[in-house]
């Protein structure tokens, strides 16, 4: 009876020590957007921004500081959402192909999006048809990998015939990309090559996107107690219960809505869906239950500060947003292997 008690408050003392972390990643992720909207060419003190949060919540933006801060908002929600779509498919595809090298970009998802925006940006259309098209090509490649694949699903090896399936049609948009880059006029490359590494600059707030988000992490999070048997093993969850060809379908589906809605939004943004469910899971061990709303928070407030960085180290000239997450997450990776943290 002492042992079971005993138990007990240490299973209390980890929930409460969890719900402690959860709510630091909340005010981080908060802070993380108020030193976005603050920090540019025009810099906004406390006062300021507090100042023009006011008149934009009174329907005015006739002052500077309303101005530079609708526009800094939506930039930085934008970057929000876009940087925990990434994460959360990040963790969710390492949970299907049980791969610590899987991220959302590994199953030629993000090819098909980048041969869309590609062809439009070659064409010479609007943004909106850029986007629309970019989510299509996603989908379409989706589609294509789960009807090669279906069978996969329900077999203890198919993880490694999904991978290597998704690397095939990866290497096949990626020829298509080049090509496109091939014939594409020089006034065109810039926009073609920034849309590639990752660029946040004519990103707007999604209220669709949002709820994508919201919907894929509560689904996951009511899976995590089964996510986290098959992460031990598969073949343990299934006598256990645990649905496993629908449980790997979800996880498939749901990774591949949240990799074309960031890809969309932002391009491909690298390292996100790779390092920051490694550094959650090396702070915070393997439960799903809490590495999920970990991961979702984690990567929001880190592509914020990323972006924010992207903005302001060369001001006035902007970087990629992709290439500070790329330079970032490299010595990350490597000091995380070396620990001996990715096995």
């Amino acid at each position: 009876m002492p042992e079971q008690n005993l138990f007990s408050q240490s299973a209390l003392l980890t929930r409460r020590r969890k719900a402690v972390w959860l709510l630091a990643l909340v005010l981080l992720s908060v802070a993380s957007l108020l030193v976005s909207c603050m920090t540019g060419s025009v810099g906004l003190s406390a006062p300021e921004l507090s100042r023009a949060f006011a008149s934009l919540l009174a329907g005015h933006s006739d002052s500077l500081a309303s101005t530079v801060l609708g526009l800094r908002l939506e930039r930085a929600l934008a970057a929000f959402m876009t940087g925990s779509a990434l994460a959360l498919a990040g963790c969710l595809m390492q949970a299907l192909l049980r791969n610590p090298l899987a991220d959302p970009y590994v199953l030629g998802v993000s090819g098909g999006a980048s041969v869309g925006a590609l062809s439009m940006l070659f064409l010479s259309v609007s943004s909106w048809a850029v986007g629309t098209v970019a989510f299509g090509g996603s989908l379409a490649v989706a589609l294509i990998l789960y009807g090669l694949s279906r069978r996969d699903f329900a077999s203890a090896d198919g993880a490694s015939r999904l991978l290597l399936t998704g690397v095939i049609l990866a290497f096949g948009c990626s020829a298509i990309v080049t090509l496109l880059l091939t014939v594409a006029p020089d006034h065109d490359l810039r926009g073609m090559v920034f849309w590639l590494v990752g660029d946040l600059s004519g990103a707007t707030f999604n209220a669709g996107a949002v709820l994508l988000v919201f919907l894929v992490f509560v689904w996951a999070w009511h899976v995590s107690p089964a996510v986290n048997l098959l992460a031990l093993q598969a073949d343990m969850a299934g006598t256990l219960g645990v649905r496993v060809p629908w449980l790997r379908k979800g996880l498939f589906v749901s990774s591949a809505l949240l990799t074309a809605t960031a890809v969309t939004a932002a391009g491909n943004v690298g390292f996100v869906g790779l390092i920051v469910p490694h550094a959650c899971r090396m702070m915070w061990g393997p439960d799903h239950r809490f590495l999920f709303p970990a991961t979702l928070l984690t990567g929001g407030f880190f592509l914020v500060l990323a972006d924010t960085a992207a903005r302001t180290l060369l001001s006035p000239h902007q970087l990629p947003v992709g290439v500070v997450t790329s330079l970032i997450g490299v010595p990350v990776f490597l000091f995380q292997l070396y620990r001996g943290r990715i096995v």
